[in-house]
């Protein structure tokens, strides 16, 4: 028999009731805390979690630390919703008309060249176009003037991540593969599974 809590003034009600009130309780406050930390990834709303969680393509690479896998994951979700190339341009990043074998169609945002590496707002993004004229994200790219940077940017946790400096550019670069993998490593500044047309 279920045992009934009285409380002062107030009508009884069972105990289990009680308890699936509190449940339901903490349950919607960590669902509603959940989608404050997370950004919907697409305007459509309609990729899955995988795309934003869990490991990555880049999760073969045992010689990196759990702390920058997870940054490559922190990128990964912050570029989600520019795999939909409208998303990227509607937020700022433009052609830039550089496309480079092994790399891929080059589009920045100029508000961000700044001299602060930050994971989750790379200055370029980085695209292979098909043969049919659709666009696919392919890696993150994160871009430091030269003349605000003499030093290459500390940029992820580790070493892994070598910044070419680039004097035609005038540019500190790093390339983040987290959305191709790449036999040559995931900083590796080309990819040789991406083609341009």
């Amino acid at each position: 028999m279920k045992h009934a809590i009285k409380t002062r003034g107030r009508r009884p009600f069972k105990a289990t009731a009680f308890y699936g009130l509190v449940v339901s309780v903490f349950l919607v406050a960590g669902c509603a805390k959940e989608g404050l930390q997370e950004q919907d990834p697409t305007a459509e709303g309609t990729a899955s979690a995988e795309l934003v969680s869990g490991r990555a393509n880049f999760v073969h690479e045992a010689n990196l630390p759990e702390q920058t896998l997870w940054e490559l994951q922190q990128t990964r979700a912050a570029t989600a919703r520019y795999r939909h190339i409208k998303n990227a341009i509607k937020d700022g990043y433009a052609d830039i008309d550089v496309v480079i074998p092994g790399m891929g169609h080059h589009y920045m945002k100029a508000d961000l060249l700044d001299a602060t590496f930050d994971i989750r707002h790379p200055e370029i993004l980085v695209y292979e176009k098909a043969e049919d004229g659709s666009f696919e994200l392919v890696a993150a790219e994160y871009a430091v003037p030269l003349n605000l940077s003499a030093t290459a940017p500390a940029g992820f946790t580790g070493t892994a991540d070598v910044w070419n400096r680039n004097t035609g550019f005038g540019l500190w670069l790093l390339h983040a593969w987290v959305w191709r993998e790449n036999p040559d490593g995931v900083f590796n500044a080309t990819n040789s599974t991406v083609h341009t047309h």
